[in-house]
């Protein structure tokens, strides 16, 4: 990268996505310069299947080396054994896409590398693209799209923010109309670090126990709000430019439906992502990416 800057792109994961992050990592390997490592990070029942993605430049990472002793992930009985929970003594049961958020955060503690590139593991490439754009200087973006909270359906994303605040000791009544939530962003991961110390310091207890506490929680939001409200933008540029074409919401998509998807992104996108529950035939992505 320019300036001997380094990156990661860090990508949590597990196995009811493992094709369509095979995909991603082939898009990546087509497309993506710029970043030092792609990290998987994935649970530990998961660690055997993933380690087939793993090359020079890809890493698998044990969710284990990453969260504390204390949080186990065991076969949920409520949805017949099919999906896993994570309990302890100290938070209520997380789920799957809580203990994601976790992992994303968690790892910054670990990283060598100067920013972090979170990109879902239901994001194909189909464009070159170079992870320096995320400098500007000696800055790194932060997406944040002002006022998006006001177009936003309201999925949680204000309880989510509430709690961002209290996590961050934030004054009760300031509220933040931005929003911070996408795939494919950058975060510094010396404020990472800073942002946990800050909790934990904030909170007299580890920065997990403070984080969950609520399980309404958006690790996105925590960090934009870290560093707009409390490092009053220090170290960052905001960029409103999602640069992930994403679908939400929607039913099963057909090879029609994938090419109005992609005739859809905007000329500074770069990649599309497809909510992994959207049933989704992969091998037309496949081709896409040559």
């Amino acid at each position: 990268m320019a300036g001997g800057r380094s990156a990661a792109i860090v990508t949590p994961s597990y196995a009811g996505d493992f094709d369509r992050c095979r995909l991603l990592c082939e898009s990546m390997d087509r497309f993506v310069t710029g970043y030092d490592r792609h990290y998987l990070l994935v649970a530990g029942h998961d660690v055997r299947r993933f380690r087939a993605l793993e090359s020079e430049r890809r890493v698998v990472v044990d969710e284990r080396d990453l969260l504390p002793p204390w949080l186990h992930a065991v076969r949920d009985p409520t949805v017949l054994f099919k999906r896993h929970i994570w309990l302890s003594t100290r938070l209520a049961p997380l789920r799957g896409w809580h203990v994601q958020q976790l992992r994303r955060i968690a790892f910054a503690e670990k990283a060598e590398q100067e920013v972090l590139v979170y990109c879902d593991s239901d994001v194909v490439f189909l464009k070159p693209f170079d992870c320096s754009t995320f400098w500007q200087g000696e800055q790194v973006r932060l997406y944040r799209r002002d006022g998006g909270m006001n177009a936003l359906v309201d999925l949680g994303h204000r309880q989510w923010s509430a709690n961002a605040g209290q996590a961050l000791g934030l004054p009760a009544g300031q509220k933040t109309e931005h929003d911070y939530i996408t795939t494919l962003i950058s975060w510094r991961r010396d404020s990472v670090v800073s942002m946990l110390r800050h909790i934990e310091t904030l909170h007299g207890k580890p920065w997990i126990r403070a984080v969950a506490a609520d399980r309404r929680f958006s690790e996105c939001i925590l960090y934009g709000r870290y560093v707009d409200e409390v490092l009053a933008g220090s170290g960052h540029f905001h960029d409103d430019r999602a640069l992930c074409h994403v679908l939400w919401f929607g039913r099963e998509l057909d090879t029609g439906g994938l090419e109005d998807l992609v005739a859809e992104m905007k000329s500074y996108q770069v990649a599309i992502g497809i909510q992994s529950f959207i049933e989704t035939d992969l091998e037309p992505l496949r081709r896409m990416i040559g």
